[in-house]
C-alpha cells in the first residue's frame, strides 16, 4: 500500500497517521505557557489536565508516564519530547501539546531543555497504531522547519491548525494562516 509506514510517500499523497494526529489533537489539550519546571511537574500536570478533561484517573496518568520515562528519557533531542505511555483504563489514544513558559530539562541525549512536548496516551492492549503514530509523532517534531513555525504559534487555533497542514509545512509550504 503507497504511503504506509515506514515506507517513503509520494508527493501530494494523504499522510493517514498525521492526519490521525491532528484530528486526535483537541483544542482543550493544547496547553501553551505551561507553568512547570520539571519532568514530574510536567507529568503531575498532564494527569490533572487529563482529569479535568477527560475524567482519566491522574494516578493511573502519572504512573504510566513516571515509569516510562523510568525505562528511558523520551527526550528526542533539539528540544522535543514525546512522552508516552499505555493506559490501563483508556479505550483510545489521548494526544496532548505542551509548551512549557520555559524549556526544563528532560534528560534528552543532547542535553538540551525541552520547549516542545507531545504526549500519547495509548490504550493498554494498544495495536500496531499507536507505533506509527509515534514515529510520526517523531518525524513531524524532528523537522526543523516544523518546530520552528510551531513556536511561533501563539493560541491554540494555530498549533492545530499547524498539525493539520503538517504535511505542506514538511515541503516548506506557507504555514496556513490565523
Amino acid at each position: 500500500m503507497p504511503g504506509a509506514a515506514g515506507r517513503p510517500r509520494s508527493a501530494g499523497e494523504q499522510e493517514p497517521a498525521v492526519n490521525r494526529i491532528a484530528d486526535l489533537l483537541l483544542l482543550e489539550d493544547i496547553l501553551l505557557d505551561l507553568d512547570v519546571s520539571s519532568k514530574s511537574q510536567l507529568i503531575d500536570e498532564i494527569g490533572r489536565h487529563m482529569q479535568r478533561v477527560h475524567a482519566m484517573a491522574p494516578e493511573s496518568v502519572v504512573l504510566s508516564l513516571s515509569h516510562r520515562e523510568q525505562i528511558g528519557s523520551t527526550g528526542l533531542g533539539e528540544g522535543v519530547a514525546i512522552p508516552h505511555a499505555r493506559v490501563s483504563s483508556l479505550d483510545h489514544v489521548q494526544v496532548a501539546y505542551i509548551r512549557p513558559k520555559l524549556p526544563i530539562p528532560f534528560d534528552s541525549p543532547d542535553g538540551k531543555p525541552v520547549s516542545d512536548i507531545l504526549v500519547l496516551l495509548v490504550p493498554k492492549q494498544a495495536t500496531e497504531e499507536h507505533l506509527t503514530i509515534l514515529a510520526e509523532a517523531a518525524q513531524m517534531l524532528s523537522d526543523r522547519h516544523f518546530r520552528e513555525h510551531l513556536r511561533l504559534c501563539s493560541r491554540p487555533l494555530q498549533v492545530k491548525r499547524l498539525f493539520e497542514a503538517w504535511g505542506a509545512v514538511n515541503r516548506r509550504s506557507v504555514v496556513p494562516g490565523e
